[in-house]
């Protein structure tokens, strides 16, 4: 509940800054007091202190302009975006809103423009995968539960020398669910979810990269406990040397003084990286990942529990023991790959039904329907898909048949060398399976 309040209030709070930025203040004001009533709701139903204390001192802050923002407006302020040469009401930090050094957050106009950008990596929506929803995986879920779980909700466990892991990074071969985790994270943690790639950073102006970096770190601090998850690290933080463009060394040099420099707080912040070839990445960016996990190919009973997750609860005549035959039929199979199978076989069904010549009737609940059938069925009427009214039509079942036949038509994408490669880093710098 605290979690669906306080995104609410961090919407509405965005788009006061922006009235206040835009010199529209009875604007600004009506969505502070918006956000203002939904952070005390927030407020209300947070249970965690820590989280608790950290809200009441955000709300001072936003509480204080709301206020100055109506003096301004009883005075008889007016909006001072018609070129008018007053100046609008004084921000927290003494400045003006009107003026050109600092926006009404205390931030100067670059800096705002920077936040803006990179407002839309904040997941605003859960994306509604559960640690359940994911096979196999053991070792990978208990790290991620100690680095964003337990530090939220038994803050006390985590006291002087024993802290959460500040850095995790996630590699392995594509499709082997690294991506899917993460969604699981955005999921159950109760804390900020920044969702970076390297299109969030890379600027074509010089010097705005690294800023994109420094700005990402700042809102993470401010929104604490957060968690910023970056999907192929590799194409930002690849190994430095004398090919590399000084644009790339620069925004590697920041993001390793942000995750580890002296003089920042990184107490509260879970940096998650995703890769599929680790061994691209900067000695110096692998050290800050405290724990290397590698997600690698299924085993047989996760390949059968995929199986099941896969086909959720789209109508099958499959049993338990067709899960196991699909298991041991798809050695070398990825979590993506299984998913393609999957799907080619839910399909057969649609195929035969374009390709059908003859339906023939069959009785469903009481009801009487039309399903396709061989040319030699003796019940057989002859007509196409074109001819069948939507409620008449009765797909046929998905078998196990179907299932196989889609095995056959479908290959592993991970090749047996891309495997040999992630279990030699894995022996090298590895910290754990999953």
């Amino acid at each position: 509940m605290s979690i669906n309040f306080r995104e609410r209030a961090l919407a509405e709070l965005q788009k006061a800054i922006e009235f206040d930025h835009k010199k529209e203040y009875k604007s600004a004001f009506d969505a502070y007091i918006i956000a203002m009533e939904l952070w005390v709701k927030a407020i209300k139903w947070e249970k965690n202190k820590v989280m608790k204390d950290t809200m009441r001192e955000k709300m001072v802050i936003y509480l204080d302009r709301t206020e100055k923002l109506k003096k301004w407006l009883d005075e008889g302020g007016q909006d001072d975006n018609g070129g008018g040469g007053g100046k609008g009401p004084v921000a927290a930090n003494g400045a003006t809103s009107g003026g050109k050094a600092k926006a009404a957050g205390g931030e100067d106009d670059d800096n705002k423009k920077l936040r803006n950008a990179l407002s839309g990596a904040i997941l605003q929506e859960r994306p509604n995968v559960r640690w359940e929803d994911i096979a196999g995986l053991e070792g990978a879920k208990e790290t991620l539960k100690e680095a964003v779980v337990l530090p939220i909700k038994f803050p006390n466990l985590f006291q002087g020398k024993r802290q959460a892991w500040k850095g995790i990074l996630l590699y392995g071969p594509p499709g082997t669910g690294k991506s899917y985790l993460a969604k699981a994270v955005a999921t159950e943690a109760n804390s900020t979810f920044f969702s970076i790639s390297s299109s969030d950073l890379v600027s074509k102006w010089m010097g705005e990269s690294e800023r994109l970096v420094k700005a990402l770190f700042s809102m993470a601090r401010e929104n604490k406990p957060s968690v910023i998850f970056i999907d192929e690290i590799d194409a930002l933080c690849g190994p430095r040397g004398e090919g590399e463009s000084e644009a790339s060394r620069r925004i590697k040099t920041e993001i390793l003084v942000q995750m580890d420099g002296v003089g920042n707080d990184s107490k509260g912040i879970l940096v998650l990286g995703a890769t599929n070839i680790p061994w691209q990445l900067d000695a110096a960016i692998r050290r800050r990942f405290q724990r290397r996990v590698h997600i690698g190919l299924p085993d047989p009973n996760g390949r059968a529990r995929m199986f099941k997750l896969a086909i959720g609860d789209t109508d099958t005549t499959l049993v338990a023991a067709d899960y196991n035959t699909l298991s041991k039929d798809s050695d070398g199979f990825s979590g993506s790959d299984i998913a393609n199978v999957v799907q080619s076989a839910l399909m057969r069904p649609i195929r035969k039904i374009l390709q059908a010549t003859h339906f023939k009737t069959v009785m469903k609940d009481g009801k009487k329907m039309l399903t396709p059938c061989s040319p030699g069925d003796p019940e057989r009427v002859e007509m196409t898909y074109d001819s069948v009214e939507s409620d008449e039509l009765l797909p046929p079942d998905v078998a196990l048949k179907d299932f196989e036949m889609a095995l056959a038509d479908s290959h592993p994408t991970v090749s047996k060398d891309d495997i040999a490669k992630q279990i030699d880093w894995t022996n090298e710098f590895g910290s754990e399976g999953a």
